[in-house]
């Protein structure tokens, strides 16, 4: 019985990494039908190894062990089968948890992604400022993304270098915000790099805004009840 969970154990494992990775189309740099066949003949492999090594029980027991075998084939190769819809299910399961999680919309020949309108009325989202995460306002008002000076100190911009000269409007009044560029705002599968933004003065914007420059670079964004959808 601990080989058999730990060989489960190592399966499942191994379907769940398949699955995180589907995007990049390899794993361990063996391509993911490869993987998966690799997964396939692992377990029928454990199921001889098992049976051998457990020759001397009863048929019943035997029988029953390979019940469990057969079973657990039969899930992992419906989880794999079933990964891309799985994968959606989670992602709606993480947007309900995290609020502004952006959903890839799969099956579609173009990047696209889901936001949820979330319980202040507004739409947000999490994206990925050069590899940090940024929780940003959706600001169709806003010509040009804003960072906070938190949120630009997090994506590793020098805040204390920069000339705040440019006049812009905030929710604490008139303030003054510095021109910069980051070298990546990823939201979901949706990429930009050399990104213009602005980034306000210390204290003067408690939250950060995406605003119509990002957007406009999109194919279109459209607004369904309380849900956004962007495409790339």
């Amino acid at each position: 019985m601990r080989l058999f969970w730990i060989v489960m154990a190592v399966l499942a494992g191994g379907l769940g990494l398949l699955v995180a990775t589907h995007d990049r189309g390899s794993v361990f740099g063996l391509e993911s039908s490869v993987f998966a066949s690799v997964l396939y003949l692992g377990l029928w492999a454990a199921v001889l190894i098992v049976a051998i090594f457990g020759a001397r029980t009863r048929f019943r027991d035997m029988a029953r062990d390979l019940a469990y075998w057969l079973l657990i084939l039969l899930v992992l190769m419906t989880g794999y089968q079933y990964r891309y819809e799985l994968q959606d299910v989670a992602s709606r399961l993480t947007a309900g948890l995290v609020p502004g999680s952006p959903i890839t919309i799969s099956g579609s020949s173009r990047a696209a992604v889901m936001l949820e309108k979330s319980a202040n009325g507004h739409f947000e989202v999490w994206m990925m400022v050069n590899g940090a995460r940024v929780l940003a306002l959706v600001d169709t008002g806003a010509s040009t993304t804003v960072l906070s000076a938190a949120d630009a100190a997090r994506a590793g911009l020098a805040v204390e270098d920069l000339a705040f000269a440019v006049p812009v409007m905030t929710a604490n009044g008139r303030a003054l915000a510095a021109r910069a560029k980051v070298e990546t705002l990823k939201i979901g599968p949706i990429e930009r790099s050399g990104v213009p933004v602005l980034v306000a003065q210390e204290g003067r914007l408690e939250q950060s805004l995406l605003g119509m420059q990002f957007l406009a670079s999109l194919s279109g964004f459209e607004i369904r009840g309380d849900r956004l959808f962007l495409t790339d």
